[in-house]
């Protein structure tokens, strides 16, 4: 029988209010065909967009409520159906919402092709007739600024038409990975049947018995290769259809392409990889406290997941969490903490983990609702970190809600990442200053270094090696099952250096499915940086110091421009520059010192 409740017996409080968005299904029906009905009328503008001012302002306006209208039909038949994936009524409404926002995608996708047929100067002439467009300036810059990488009309028809195709080897793996790959069953040191899986996998390398964790690692790396040469050949041409598709737009390199999208150098990139390596020496100590910690001669790659701690950590129910995260908020100040409160006490968390609801976390909520989080919470520190991650992503929104109209109320991956870690920061820096328990604070200090292992080291060496692979194919080296193990084996010797490098870690590239979203993993990276430099500058004295008003109120300030500006301008304004190694270099300061502190503990 199971543990898990039925959702019916949940206590509300714990519950997210969704009847805030509409109390009935009624309402969201009437809602949908409000929405559905007024569609069609983005149509009447195409051909004429840019005939005058004011046919412009109304078109973009007409889209915008559009949009609007349509995201929170969207959100709330999503989050109905995470509450209970196997409820069919919800599946359907979800169907439905899809298939009307891609209606309205379609309805609009007119806009920008026609925007792109005005210069710059012509815009500017527009503003000064109609004022009331100088609202989509910055929008309209970022689609004028594209224009040399769009094509005709026929081969931009011709391109969306092959997304599909071009897009495929990621449908492939995602089916090969998640759906037709089996993995072996290892017996516990209990005596009990664990099946792996993907979704277990890096859990079960948790686990206190050294030689479970190495029948677990060998017989899941061992099941990937007997797929070795399938995946690489997905791989492979998942590369090409980056390189090639980025040849049609006009860019000299895959990696250049993916990174003009939200308007990034890519010198932010090359940095961010140059300062981790030279910062290795710090992965390479924590790599030594495990050894240390687990009293090995050698650290093997079964053990890279070990926490510190060496056992499971304190219980830690969720109003104990919540009191803790609201605590750590203050240097962010009185109004941002009372918000973050207020919310949790308005039911902005879908708290417990219910049968059949949505595994994992996330924030949700559109620009006319509240925010929603859904958790599975489980009574550890982990959860209570994930907590206050989701918070940082709430407030992001909220704030930028308070200041930016619909077309700028969201964000680039590049900034959404900042937020979430503030808060993440924040929280270690309390919890260490205000708690005595050295086994707690050894808890809380693994849960941190673990957090920017995983983010800044892990996901610069993904970001390496499709960078290395995406270069490979553009020079025309082939890229083998054989090249691959040897680009990953490589990279990993260099990261983990004290640890001995084995040849099924060398295939760990074919589990990574980021990989066929290129590009992509070096933005929680940097992300990580520049919120714990973000940090250090709000609390220039350490934990426990007064929070510098100055810094804070710059951050807020980042929070509340949306997508007003571009990435790096955004966090400008919160005094990080990426286009430099500093925010890298301090957050890697951070982790040392942080390493230096767990060292003590553990002595």
């Amino acid at each position: 029988m199971s543990s898990v409740p039925d959702r019916s017996e949940v206590d509300e409080e714990y519950t997210w209010d969704l009847e805030s968005i509409y109390a009935s299904d009624d309402d969201w029906e009437a809602a949908y065909e409000s929405v559905a009905d007024r569609v069609d009328e983005l149509q009447t503008y195409d051909g004429r967009l840019t005939d005058d001012a004011t046919m412009l302002l109304e078109a973009l306006e007409l889209r915008d409520e559009i949009m609007r209208e349509v995201s929170t039909v969207a959100a709330y038949a999503r989050m109905r159906r995470d509450e209970d994936t196997t409820d069919q009524q919800y599946q359907a409404l979800t169907a439905r919402a899809q298939s009307l926002a891609a209606d309205a995608q379609s309805a609009a996708s007119f806009i920008e092709p026609e925007l792109q047929e005005l210069t710059r100067e012509e815009f500017e002439a527009m503003m000064e007739t109609e004022p009331a467009l100088t609202t989509y300036d910055h929008y309209v810059d970022d689609v004028l600024r594209m224009k040399p990488h769009t094509r005709s009309a026929e081969v931009e028809e011709l391109l969306a038409d092959l997304s599909e195709v071009t897009g495929a080897t990621g449908d492939v793996y995602n089916m090969l990975s998640n759906a037709d790959m089996s993995f072996p069953t290892v017996e516990n040191p209990e005596g009990e049947a664990v099946e792996i899986t993907q979704s277990n996998f890096t859990n079960l390398l948790k686990r206190p018995d050294r030689d479970f964790r190495r029948r677990v690692y060998e017989g899941y790396f061992d099941e990937w290769s007997e797929m070795r040469n399938t995946v690489a050949a997905a791989y492979k041409n998942s590369v090409k259809a980056d390189v090639k598709t980025a040849q049609a737009r006009n860019y000299e390199t895959a990696r250049e392409a993916a990174l003009d999208g939200p308007n990034v150098p890519v010198s932010v990139y090359d940095t961010l990889v140059e300062t981790v390596h030279d910062n290795l020496d710090k992965l390479h100590h924590h790599a030594e406290l495990k050894r240390e910690a687990l009293d090995v001669d050698e650290v093997r790659m079964w053990d890279i997941y070990m926490p510190l701690t060496g056992d499971e950590g304190p219980d830690l129910e969720y109003d104990q969490a919540t009191e803790y995260v609201v605590d750590a908020l203050e240097p962010l100040g009185e109004d941002y903490q009372s918000r973050v409160a207020d919310g949790l006490e308005s039911r902005w968390v879908d708290v417990y983990e219910n049968e059949g609801k949505q595994s994992g976390a996330y924030s949700g909520g559109t620009y006319d609702t509240q925010p929603f989080i859904l958790m599975n919470y489980q009574d550890d520190i982990a959860s209570m970190y994930t907590l206050a991650h989701e918070l940082g992503h709430s407030m992001h929104s909220e704030l930028t809600k308070d200041e930016q109209p619909f077309v700028y109320s969201s964000y680039e991956i590049f900034v959404a990442e900042v937020a979430s870690t503030v808060n993440e920061a924040l929280l270690t820096n309390h919890l260490l200053e205000t708690i005595d328990d050295p086994e707690f604070r050894k808890h809380v200090l693994n849960e941190f270094l673990e957090r920017v292992r995983s983010t800044l080291y892990r996901q610069t060496l993904f970001a390496e090696f499709e960078h290395e692979a995406h270069r490979l194919e553009e020079e025309g080296e082939p890229l083998t099952a054989d090249r691959l193990d040897d680009l990953y084996r490589g990279l990993k010797s260099d990261y983990y250096e004290p640890a001995a490098i084995d040849d099924r870690i060398a295939r760990e590239w074919m589990r990574i499915p980021h990989f066929y979203r290129a590009f992509y993993v070096y933005q929680y990276a940097t992300g990580i940086s520049a919120a714990l430099a973000i940090v250090d500058d709000v609390l220039p004295d350490g934990p426990g110091s007064d929070p510098n008003p100055d810094a804070a109120e710059d951050y807020l300030a980042f929070l509340r421009r949306g997508s007003r500006e571009y990435p790096l301008e955004l966090l400008r304004t919160a005094g990080v520059d990426m286009s430099t190694s500093d925010p890298i270099d301090r957050a890697l300061s951070t982790y040392g010192r942080r390493l230096e502190e767990m060292d003590a503990l553990l002595e």
